[in-house]
């Protein structure tokens, strides 16, 4: 009996080192395209891209001041909307049909 039960464990250890794993560590390309968001409001913003009605997080940029925000996920030229909410959520500015590029320039409020 002992026999059989080291042959079943020599037999599942062996199995479980036998199998296949895949690991994914790069992070996904880069698109290519940016978002240059002046934030001239008093309090930071969050910044999305909206595309086929889903809004997409693409960064926060603090009170008064300007960063370029990286877009992956849309393809180039395509027609989106930029939304930018206050941290607060009191208000939202939007830039209708805008076509993406490498870098598109918005300035809020």
């Amino acid at each position: 009996m002992r026999i059989l039960s080291m042959v079943l464990l020599l037999a599942a250890a062996l199995t479980a080192c036998n199998r296949k794993v895949e690991v994914n560590s790069a992070p996904a390309p880069a698109s290519g395209l940016a978002v240059h968001l002046t934030n001239n409001a008093s309090q930071a913003v969050n910044a999305y891209v909206t595309s086929g009605g889903s809004d997409v997080f693409i960064g926060q940029v603090a009170a008064n001041s300007e960063k370029t925000l990286p877009v992956s996920g849309i393809a180039s030229g395509s027609s989106v909307t930029l939304k930018a909410r206050t941290a607060d959520g009191s208000r939202t500015y939007t830039k209708d049909n805008v076509s993406l590029t490498s870098s598109t320039d918005w300035t809020v409020p």
